[in-house]
């Protein structure tokens, strides 16, 4: 099929792409369009205007922040191409959760094309970014006619497919804060074929020395509507599955079957908070 008709603007500054979005409710911004534009193609969507922010110089930065701002972490531009982040040499040691997750992002000819925080507000719940802001706290910079300001994780996906932007403001960048010291991470999903949309996902994070103390929190893809955390600090290694089904609610749909789901819940979280314990011994051997 091809797309619906619809008008193009091509913005040199943000300010331009927010007056366009501002002046056609029905607008849509196109950055990546690796999510975008199938869904024109197939005509689940049929926007008014495309506002193609590719113009915009400026956008597609990588930076690392200092533990003064913030806590320190990573800054990544709207027009930060997957490939770019995943290669960035700062963003393996800031933050190496996100290089983890975005390994498995779709094929290299979309990360090539496809942008970080593009996935990030697309909102999709089967997506690896998403769930990667969420479980680290993160949050986006978004810009409209009332200026900038930050949206955290927690309160950035209200559904499915459904972020808190406003049809007139632009993400504009996305914050990963830095892994903490004596901190470890691990990232797992399973899929048909690597690349592919998971069947289920987790990431894990686990914070402080092994024990009663240690914080445990992870986060799910393609098990909910929404990306969800969960915190399973203080829930026995055998126990941590069930702990997390009891705050889930796997679903069903052509893909897999809930009970399926839920095996793989069981599964990749034993996994990923394993795995995020052998991370953080890694980097504090004096501890084994």
């Amino acid at each position: 099929m091809k797309p619906a008709p619809f008008a193009y603007r091509r913005p040199g500054t943000i300010a331009e792409a927010v007056e366009a979005l501002a002046g056609e409710p029905n607008a849509k911004v196109l950055a990546g369009g690796q999510s975008l534009v199938p869904l024109l193609s197939m005509r689940l969507a049929a926007p008014a205007t495309l506002v193609d922010i590719n113009g915009i110089p400026g956008l597609d930065t990588i930076t690392v922040l200092p533990e003064s701002e913030n806590g320190g972490g990573v800054r990544v531009g709207a027009l930060a191409r997957h490939a770019a982040v995943l290669a960035s040499d700062d963003v393996r040691r800031v933050q190496p959760l996100v290089p983890l997750a975005l390994s498995h992002v779709a094929h290299a000819t979309i990360r090539n094309r496809g942008t970080t925080v593009g996935s990030l507000v697309h909102a999709d719940a089967a997506a690896e970014m998403p769930v990667v802001l969420s479980l680290l706290g993160g949050s986006v910079e978004v810009e409209g006619p009332a200026g900038r300001r930050t949206i955290p994780a927690s309160e950035l996906y209200v559904g499915p497919l459904e972020s808190s932007l406003h049809h007139d403001e632009i993400a504009v960048s996305a914050f990963f804060p830095a892994l903490a010291p004596g901190a470890g991470v691990a990232f797992e999903e399973i899929a048909r074929r690597h690349g592919d949309y998971a069947l289920v996902g987790a990431a894990a994070l686990v914070d402080g020395a092994p024990g009663d103390g240690q914080s445990v929190k992870v986060g799910y893809l393609s098990v909910s509507d929404v990306p969800t955390v969960v915190d399973l600090s203080g829930v026995a290694d055998d126990e941590l599955g069930e702990a997390a089904l009891a705050q889930l609610d796997p679903a069903e749909d052509i893909h897999a079957s809930a009970a399926y789901r839920a095996q793989l819940v069981r599964v990749l979280t034993a996994r990923v908070v394993r795995s995020a314990r052998v991370f953080r011994q890694a980097q504090r051997p004096e501890e084994l």
